[in-house]
């Protein structure tokens, strides 16, 4: 089904999806008509993928052929061979058992999957007594309301006590600085990436034939340094900056990519700000715990004449900071199926990321490096001009733009 730009497992996909809806009629004839419009050897291949059986599909196919009338029925009444588990009384709750051990997820919830293959469940079974195929067996689990499912990554340990209340407080000064006018930006650094021939995660259309060629590990190349993204999104604006720095992901890179979107794209959207809401994750080179960064955002604000708020979303709660869901997300789908052969590689298909709500993303490579490790004395944080709020002031502190 190459030929098509379609893979096995698309059409696998789509027939799992789809087929459960339809009545037997309804499934005999999707099914022919697809064989139909592969040609040779396509019942095979729709059987392969769909399970269905290939006379089944070849009916289909001929009936499609000879202009079958429109029904809504199925079958004759009564017609048709009763199902497996109608015939083999306890065939049903025999394969539940087999299944519910594997079984993950909230038991109660309609929509239940399962781990284990089909023609592992189908040898079980016969091993009872009863006869069925993988086929029976994968038809039985779709009507049951299992399917086939990944893992997601929703649990977020052990939450803060004061998790709710601090993305309220972050809500309303978020409502309070875009009322006045004032910017929003919410930062982070995304994934390092390793820049060289690598397989990248996705697909891409290319002239049939024709792949791109990769190496066929994924060790880093220490002579090549791996890309660091750093991202400042504008929440009002829906627009975003990203540097990519070929060092450490340091405090100091992360307010120099901030510097630089303000530079670039801020000063420009907000010739009058007064003031700068930056929204951040708790941990990393901009965690709240993080003394250099404390420092350089007291730098940035005495520069630019800016009084900067900075509130971090508690941890383990970093999939709430938008960066992650409206820019970070659409970057990664335009870095799909390609290999990040450079790092001019890696910027340009930043620059170039856009969506049907009007994002629009600028990148620049930066590359200075910044070293690990520097520290700050007790004396340097005393002298800071840091304001800590009342509600949480290691989570929300705002610093003012005086210079020391």
């Amino acid at each position: 089904m190459t030929e098509y730009g379609l893979s096995d497992e698309d059409v696998a996909g789509f027939f799992e999806a789809v087929l459960p809806h339809l009545d037997e009629r309804q499934r005999r004839f999707v099914a022919g008509g697809f064989a139909e419009m592969l040609g040779h050897g396509g019942i095979a291949a729709v059987a392969m993928a769909s399970g269905l059986g290939r006379n089944t599909i070849g009916r289909g196919a001929s009936a499609i052929r000879s202009g079958a009338e429109v029904t809504d029925r199925a079958r004759a009444s009564g017609g048709g061979r009763k199902a497996a588990e109608v015939a083999q009384p306890g065939l049903a709750s025999a394969l539940d058992s087999l299944v519910e051990p594997e079984t993950r997820g909230d038991p109660m919830c309609a929509l239940r999957w399962t781990t284990k293959s089909t023609r592992h469940l189908s040898d079980q079974l016969n091993e009872m007594g009863f006869t069925t195929s993988h086929t029976s067996v994968r038809w039985m689990l779709l009507e049951a309301g299992y399917s086939l499912q990944g893992t997601a990554k929703t649990i977020e340990g052990t939450q803060h006590p004061d998790r709710d209340a601090q993305f309220r407080y972050i809500a309303e000064l978020v409502k309070a600085f875009q009322a006045d006018g004032e910017p929003v930006i919410s930062v982070d650094a995304k994934k390092k990436e390793q820049v060289g021939q690598y397989a990248n995660p996705g697909q891409e259309w290319h002239p049939k034939g024709r792949p791109i060629h990769v190496k066929d590990h994924d060790f880093p190349d220490p002579a090549v340094p791996k890309a660091v993204p750093y991202g400042v999104y504008d929440l009002a604006g829906n627009e975003g900056w990203v540097t990519v720095g070929m060092s450490a992901d340091t405090a100091e890179f992360a307010v120099a990519s901030i510097e630089r979107w303000w530079e670039k794209m801020g000063s420009v959207a907000y010739p009058n700000a007064r003031k700068l809401l930056i929204t951040a994750d708790a941990g990393g080179s901009n965690g709240h715990r993080n003394r250099l960064w404390k420092k350089k955002i007291a730098e940035f604000a005495a520069k630019t004449g800016l009084e900067i708020t900075v509130c971090h979303f508690p941890p383990g709660t970093s999939k709430w900071n938008k960066i992650e869901h409206r820019m970070f997300s659409q970057i990664t789908l335009n870095w799909r199926g390609r290999p990040l052969q450079t790092h001019e590689t890696v910027v340009n298909p930043i620059g170039s990321t856009t969506t049907k709500t009007g994002l629009k993303i600028n990148a620049e490579l930066n590359p200075q490096v910044y070293l690990t490790g520097l520290k700050v004395t007790d004396q340097e944080i005393k002298k800071l001009p840091l304001q800590r709020h009342k509600f949480h002031g290691d989570w929300n502190y705002t610093m003012n733009p005086s210079r020391e």
